[in-house]
C-alpha cells in the first residue's frame, strides 16, 4: 500500500510515521508513506495557500489552486490515481468498517486541512471521500491524518506480529451472526463490539487477582469467557454497539 499525505506541516507527521508499528511497516516495505507540503505547489510568490472568506467572517480559508494542484501532482508520482480522502469535520465519521474498507485499497491520497477549512470548489474539483475522525474540531488535519493512517496500516497483512491481533480488538470482535432480516435491509454484515479485559503478570497485584479461567489452560473455557466478557463490557459501556435482539 502507498499513502500520500498532503499537509502544511509534514514535519508534524513524519516522526509519528517513523516510530513503532508504522515505522516498522515502512522499513519492512509493507507500506510507503510520503508526506508532501501543500505550500510547494502554490503559484503565489509569497507561498500563500489561504485567504479571507468571501462574505466576511473569522479565519482564513484554504485556496483551490494549491490544494488541487498538489493532489494532481502527487497522483502522478505513482501508478494508479489512488483514493482521494479529504479530512473534514463534515465527513462521514471514521469507524472500523471504514478503516477495513480503506485498508483494501492499494493507494490513499489524504489531504489534511487547516485554518477555517477548504474552499468548497476543492471538494467539487477533486470529488474526494470526506472523512471525520470524530464530532469535534481540531486545529488542523494532521492529527486526524495520523489517526487514520495508523488505523489503516495495522490491518495490512504482516504489519502486526500476531495475525489474529487485529481481529481480537475492540470494534473488530463480532458478537453474533447478522440475521437474514438485517441482510435484506442492507445492514452491515458485521458489527464490532468492545474487547474483553486483558491481564498479564503478576497473577496478583494489591489483592487483585487474574481470573482463574485465564490460567486454567482450558482454551474452550477461555474463549467462552472472553466472548461473554466482551458482550458484557459492550453492554455496559457502549450499548449502542450491541446488535438488536
Amino acid at each position: 500500500m502507498r499513502i500520500d499525505l498532503l499537509t502544511l506541516f509534514p514535519e508534524a507527521c513524519e516522526s509519528f510515521f517513523s516510530a513503532s508499528v508504522l515505522g516498522r511497516a515502512r522499513r519492512a516495505g509493507l507500506v510507503t508513506i510520503q508526506c508532501h507540503n501543500i505550500r510547494d505547489y502554490t503559484t503565489d510568490p509569497h507561498g500563500k495557500v489561504d485567504d479571507r472568506p468571501f462574505g466576511g467572517g473569522p479565519g482564513m480559508v484554504m485556496m483551490c489552486q494549491p490544494v488541487v494542484d498538489a493532489v494532481e501532482a502527487v497522483e502522478r508520482l505513482a501508478p494508479g490515481p489512488g483514493t482521494r480522502i479529504l479530512l473534514t469535520p463534515q465527513g462521514e465519521r471514521l469507524d472500523q468498517r471504514i478503516v477495513e474498507d480503506l485498508a483494501a485499497h492499494d493507494r490513499l491520497i489524504v489531504v489534511a486541512g487547516h485554518y477555517e477549512g477548504f474552499d468548497e470548489r476543492i471538494r467539487l474539483a477533486l470529488a474526494p471521500r470526506e472523512i471525520s475522525v470524530g464530532d469535534y474540531v481540531l486545529s488542523g488535519g494532521e492529527a486526524a491524518a495520523m489517526v487514520l493512517t495508523d488505523a489503516v496500516v495495522r490491518l495490512i497483512p504482516g504489519v502486526l506480529g500476531d495475525a489474529e491481533s487485529a481481529s481480537e480488538e475492540s470494534f473488530s470482535i463480532v458478537d453474533a451472526p447478522v440475521s437474514l432480516e438485517a441482510l435484506s435491509d442492507g445492514e452491515p454484515t458485521q458489527r464490532g463490539i468492545l474487547e474483553y479485559e486483558q491481564y498479564t503478570r503478576p497473577r496478583e497485584f494489591r489483592g487483585l487477582e487474574v481470573p482463574e479461567v485465564l490460567v486454567s489452560g482450558d482454551h474452550g473455557r477461555i474463549k467462552a469467557w472472553r466472548s461473554e466478557r466482551a458482550k458484557k463490557r459492550t453492554a455496559q459501556r457502549r450499548p449502542d454497539l450491541m446488535p438488536d435482539r
